[in-house]
């Protein structure tokens, strides 16, 4: 029911067991000849209306953190397939024209990235550091990013993770350093060799966010008396750390502290 559903998705934000990054909020529908159909021919279930369904979909989109994306918000099963439930294709929209007409915004990445705002130009010092800590699976999780100040549009974000017991890792490089799960930049493509008019405004990508969000975390490594700090990385960026002090191990990018480096030589 739907003070049911409120209050679980309230729950994946609120118990440690769960903080996603990211959500696909795939809406009930009923389609012929599945087992859920037979229910529904006997009066035994029955769908949200579309009003319902807004509703419910409106107080959730106001519940989530800044901190998680929502990729997805119905699944794409034509219409004609669906016996009972939500056939309204563009209920995103729908949705986000209501809470602007009622002076509200969701929190979530995909409504606040800069790459789905109408200008992707800015000036640095309009952005704002924001650190948010969370915790998550036997671990701490910080989300830092750099957004407008009062957060409505966000132009770049790093989680970085710290585990209750980082010496007990089962993974012979992370053992002790905290790791950097993702690193993010919103906005225009741009080429390594392009610059900016005056260093203040231009290109998202080229503002040097991700260097910034990198020393900011190397920063909570070094609170946390960590000897290192590994980068989840793929092949194509590993250069991109390489030039901030990030060395190959294993799998990961990683930048220890001088006194373990000489250890591990």
């Amino acid at each position: 029911n739907l003070q049911k559903d409120l209050k679980m998705f309230k729950e994946i934000f609120a118990n440690p067991d769960f903080q996603p990054d990211l959500l696909k909020i795939y809406p009930c529908v009923v389609i012929k000849d599945s087992e859920l159909y037979k229910y529904y021919r006997q009066k035994k279930f029955r769908p949200y209306s579309d009003g319902q369904l807004k509703d419910l979909l409106i107080k959730i989109k106001l519940a989530l953190p800044y901190y998680v994306r929502v990729t997805r918000l119905i699944r794409d099963i034509p219409a004609e397939s669906i016996v009972a439930g939500n056939k309204i294709t563009n209920l995103r929209q729908l949705i986000q024209q209501e809470l602007r007409a009622k002076d509200k915004r969701c929190k979530c990445i995909r409504c606040r990235e800069a790459g789905h705002q109408e200008s992707l130009k800015l000036k640095v010092k309009s952005l704002k550091l924001f650190i948010h800590k969370y915790k998550a699976s036997e671990g701490a999780e910080y989300f830092l990013s750099y957004e407008l100040k009062d957060r409505r549009i966000l132009y770049a974000f790093l989680r970085l993770r710290i585990n209750d017991n980082p010496a007990d890792n089962f993974i012979e490089e992370l053992k002790n350093a905290a790791i950097i799960r993702e690193l993010h930049t919103y906005g225009e493509v741009a080429s390594l060799g392009q610059t900016l008019c005056g260093g203040q405004t231009g290109i998202v990508q080229h503002l040097g966010l991700g260097k910034k969000l990198m020393a900011e975390a190397e920063k909570i490594a070094k609170q946390n008396k960590l000897k290192g700090i590994a980068v989840i990385s793929g092949i194509g960026v590993r250069e991109y750390y390489k030039k901030l002090g990030y060395e190959l191990e294993g799998t990961y990018m990683i930048k220890r502290d001088r006194q373990d480096k000489r250890d591990k030589d």
